[in-house]
């Protein structure tokens, strides 16, 4: 019962995972941030849907449909679709129409429906056909490089790209490491040790903003609701 959720890395340098999941008796769950955006497949009694799902900036609660099975591709950060601005989809999506279980329509063409296992063919040939960038100086940046361009350019490409700044996307990242560490048994006065929060208050904030559960629960084995994917690197 819930939400089955199964992810797996990639070698791919513009995925951050590839993750499908399953819904049963449940009509809901808590969506964490997340700085990256993602290309979602969903089936649910017979009718498929594809939407891109943008960055989230905050938590927030989404409805699932009951008994629908999905599949979608995380992408890395600097990566985007130029034709389809992420920086406008921020806590929201674009819907992609007439998507079948065979095919669907992106940029004026058809594509067949990528899968778990071929994600990393379907978005070589997004590459190839140039529906899918990655920005060189965003990418530079978090490779920890020094572009040769100005601070303030860095942070606006990191804006136009991701839709987000770098400092939120540290906030979010920070956030999620915490839960996963929670998760995990890690008490939280060692978390907020070991993450550089001020104190653990700073903490409880955080992930309430972030992953909207406290501290507490997220050491609960039986949450009222499931979370959105959440993953340890």
């Amino acid at each position: 019962m819930g939400l089955e959720v199964e992810s797996r890395p990639s070698d791919s340098p513009y995925i951050e995972r590839v993750w499908r999941s399953s819904s049963h008796d449940v009509d809901r769950m808590t969506s964490i941030a997340t700085a990256h955006w993602d290309l979602v497949f969903w089936e649910h009694r017979g009718q498929v849907s594809a939407a891109v799902q943008g960055p989230g900036s905050r938590a927030s609660p989404a409805p699932v449909p009951e008994d629908a099975t999905f599949f979608g591709i995380s992408f890395a950060l600097g990566t985007s679709m130029p034709h389809l601005p992420i920086s406008r989809l921020v806590d929201g999506s674009a819907e992609i129409p007439d998507a079948t279980r065979g095919s669907f329509w992106l940029k004026g063409s058809a594509w067949r429906l990528p899968g778990y296992d071929n994600a990393e063919v379907f978005v070589r040939r997004m590459v190839r056909e140039g529906v899918l960038e990655c920005d060189p100086i965003v990418a530079a940046a978090l490779r920890g490089a020094s572009p040769d361009v100005s601070d303030r350019t860095v942070q606006r490409r990191f804006v136009a790209v991701t839709g987000l700044t770098r400092g939120a996307i540290r906030q979010i990242d920070r956030a999620r490491q915490a839960a996963v560490l929670i998760l995990e048994g890690v008490p939280a006065r060692d978390v907020t040790h070991r993450l550089g929060y001020f104190d653990q208050p700073h903490l409880a904030r955080s992930l309430t903003r972030y992953i909207g559960r406290t501290a507490t629960q997220l050491s609960d084995r039986d949450p009222l609701e499931p979370l959105s994917l959440l993953y340890k690197t």
